[in-house]
């Protein structure tokens, strides 16, 4: 999916942007409103509504009218009730307030994304750093060496790969790759100890106490 971020903060576009393409996204950044306005067409807007040359209730207004059915959500530390309705009523299809989580984030895309009915194919190839998973083709390479897992092992890397840097929750990955959350603790963590051992580095998936497991991201 392309999606263009338009946050004036470096600090922040850049973590965002990141966290954005390792779950696959197809990331462009505007600093302006003027930069915004004039991008090529994407998928999705995530549009800061405090802008250095203009308001973010304009911008919202001019994306709208250029393209109807593009998807924008405003990202902002606005958090007054009124400032969320006048962002939905400018052309918004939701309104994140700051600070959120890329949990949170995600999932609003995806709702976003639902309601739109763009199609948004989910990535095909998903890395962290020298970690390369080919998800059609369920393949695995750490740098030079092709890794052989089990389908469990796959589906479970491929859980935490789609949320690298972020710390997933056990019930989550036990419906993710058991479609259960009966499945027992020790299934889960037995499945976490080969994976690491056959990556052969065992700090690349962390363990959360009392929460779950986390793919590091190097």
């Amino acid at each position: 999916m392309r999606v263009l971020l338009v946050e004036d903060d470096l600090r922040v576009s850049a973590g965002l942007a990141s966290a954005l393409r390792r779950r696959g996204h197809d990331v462009v950044q505007a600093v302006t409103a003027a930069e915004a306005v004039e991008a090529d067409p994407v998928d999705l807007v995530l549009l800061d509504m405090n802008l250095p040359d203009r308001d973010g209730l304009e911008v919202c207004r001019r994306i709208r009218q250029h393209d109807e059915g593009v998807a924008i959500i405003a990202v902002t530390a606005r958090a007054e009730e009124h400032d969320r309705v006048a962002g939905l009523r400018a052309g918004a299809d939701d309104y994140v307030v700051k600070p959120f989580s890329m949990v949170e984030l995600q999932a609003r895309i995806e709702a976003v994304m639902r309601r739109t009915a763009r199609t948004v194919r989910p990535a095909t190839t998903l890395q962290a750093g020298a970690l390369r998973i080919d998800v059609d083709a369920r393949r695995v390479r750490m740098g030079d060496r092709e890794v052989g897992l089990s389908r469990k092992e796959f589906d479970l890397l491929v859980a935490l790969a789609r949320q690298a840097g972020t710390v997933v929750p056990r019930d989550r990955l036990q419906l993710e790759v058991w479609q259960t959350t009966w499945a027992t603790r020790h299934n889960l963590d037995v499945h976490v100890a080969a994976l690491r051992g056959k990556l052969d580095d065992p700090g690349l998936v962390e363990t959360v106490r009392g929460v779950g497991y986390r793919l590091r991201v190097i």
